[in-house]
């Protein structure tokens, strides 16, 4: 018997399985690395839509929350995956820097825009009206945490690398049986592999794919975020991500050339140097119509419940939306209305 069966692994699952362990709950994970999202994505965590100077959803609220579980992370798994990195947002016009400004006057906005523009410096990048500076942003490296994450489950017998089944759920009074183990509960963290799962996929998840391509550039010589119509993401060594696209017709982890096009036309517009593409990957964001998580219980099956819908800030709300979830579980704090999932129709 354990407390609880987790059912994937990327930031939904690392996040919910961390406040297990915190406090002192038995638990399994079953994980086939089958979702990509988590791996591929760029890894930034950044409180502002730079689109358009507005603060991302709750997102005063979940940095603090983030921050600190990325800290604690780190010391549990002794490596160092967290790197502060400033973003600097390309302005196109002087228009442009005006909104900033506007924006920086927002109460809420404050403490993540700076106000002094930063002059261009870099003879690779096409700048001529200046930067803004994002304040409290970074990068994490994933592939590092997942994988020492992993390695730390398996050290402690609680890692399955197997696809769940969920012919094999039996229901039971008091407890769910699957295979050989007995659980309270099962929650599932499985990122876009919810269109799959039949207690479930009633939800309204569209999926958005997106790419990333990886260059060379060795004129660069660039330490920060940039941010145009693209992000350009150091990864040291004259390697930077770039990306990433949008689409919500594909369904698919496969790599497009019309994609990678896409990329290097805007890079194009963005650097004044040579690059080479050397790598192309692609994931599934798990995207939901109303842009908000998909966090609850099941409207027949109390024992089951589901973490996911974090689009592309995963990084920033999967620790803050993961307490709500085991706060509800364990102590019947009422989840947020705008993202419990029994805003949608039940099952």
């Amino acid at each position: 018997m354990v407390d609880y069966i987790v059912v994937g692994l990327g930031l939904a699952g690392t996040a919910f399985c961390e406040n297990l362990r915190r406090n002192n709950k038995t638990f399994v994970v079953f994980n086939d690395r089958s979702q990509t999202s988590s791996r591929v994505a760029g890894g930034l965590y950044n409180p502002v839509i730079l689109k358009r100077f507005t603060l991302s959803w709750r997102a005063d609220e979940q940095l603090p929350i983030a921050t600190r579980f990325y800290t604690d992370l780190e010391e549990l798994l002794d490596v160092r995956f967290d790197k502060k990195l400033s973003v600097f947002r390309k302005f196109a016009s002087i228009e442009e820097q005006n909104l900033w400004f506007e924006a920086a006057d927002k109460v809420k906005l404050k403490p993540y825009l700076d106000t002094t523009l930063i002059a261009n410096e870099n003879a690779a990048l096409k700048a001529p009206f200046k930067f803004g500076k994002v304040l409290q942003t970074g990068k994490l490296n994933t592939n590092l945490l997942f994988d020492s994450y992993e390695n730390w489950l398996r050290d402690n017998d609680k890692l399955m690398l197997d696809t769940f089944d969920y012919d094999q759920i039996q229901f039971e009074k008091d407890c769910i049986t699957y295979q050989n183990i007995k659980a309270k509960h099962i929650v599932f963290t499985e990122g876009f592999g919810l269109m799959r799962n039949p207690y479930f996929n009633y939800l309204p998840m569209q999926g958005s794919k997106g790419e990333y391509i990886v260059i060379e550039a060795k004129e660069l010589d660039e330490s920060n975020i940039i941010k145009s119509s693209i992000f350009l993401i150091p990864l040291g060594n004259d390697l930077y991500k770039v990306g990433a696209t949008y689409n919500r017709n594909q369904k698919d982890n496969i790599t497009t050339e019309e994609a990678k096009n896409e990329l290097v036309d805007k890079l194009k517009n963005l650097l004044d140097c040579s690059f080479t593409v050397v790598d192309h990957v692609a994931g599934m964001r798990p995207t939901v119509k109303d842009r908000r998580p998909l966090v609850g219980q099941h409207p027949k099956h109390k024992n089951l419940w589901v973490l996911n819908g974090f689009g592309s800030h995963g990084i920033t709300i999967a620790p803050w939306a993961a307490r709500s979830l085991y706060d509800y579980i364990e102590s019947k704090i009422p989840l947020l209305p705008e993202m419990d999932i029994t805003r949608f129709a039940e099952y």
